[in-house]
């Protein structure tokens, strides 16, 4: 049974890891991407596990706005990137900054 310091350490135990991977693999942005959605998967598992042992539906209700930023994040991050891939032939990150208009 998860009381609530396992909980609580697992949640911060995976954003730790997602904000390591997103500073140490700098350089290929499929991994950032996936970090960053990490991230928001633990904060949205805090708020979960907040909302069940507070007893209160709000937490769950921002967990699901949390999710719906998440997918739209994705959709439109993954988009740009077929699209820079086909216009440039790679997706460094190195090479990200030709894109400032």
């Amino acid at each position: 049974m998860l009381n609530q310091t396992n909980c609580i350490s697992i949640s911060f135990l995976l954003f730790l890891i997602s904000l390591i991977g997103m500073f140490i693999n700098q350089k290929n942005i499929l991994v950032m991407l996936m970090s960053l959605e990490m991230m928001f998967l633990t904060v949205s598992f805090n708020f979960i596990f907040s909302s069940v042992y507070l007893d209160d539906i709000i937490g769950q209700i921002f967990s699901l706005l949390i999710l719906t930023v998440a997918a739209a994040e994705s959709s439109i991050g993954l988009a740009i990137l077929v699209i820079y891939y086909r216009i440039r032939g790679t997706i460094t990150v190195e090479l990200m900054s030709l894109t400032k208009g």
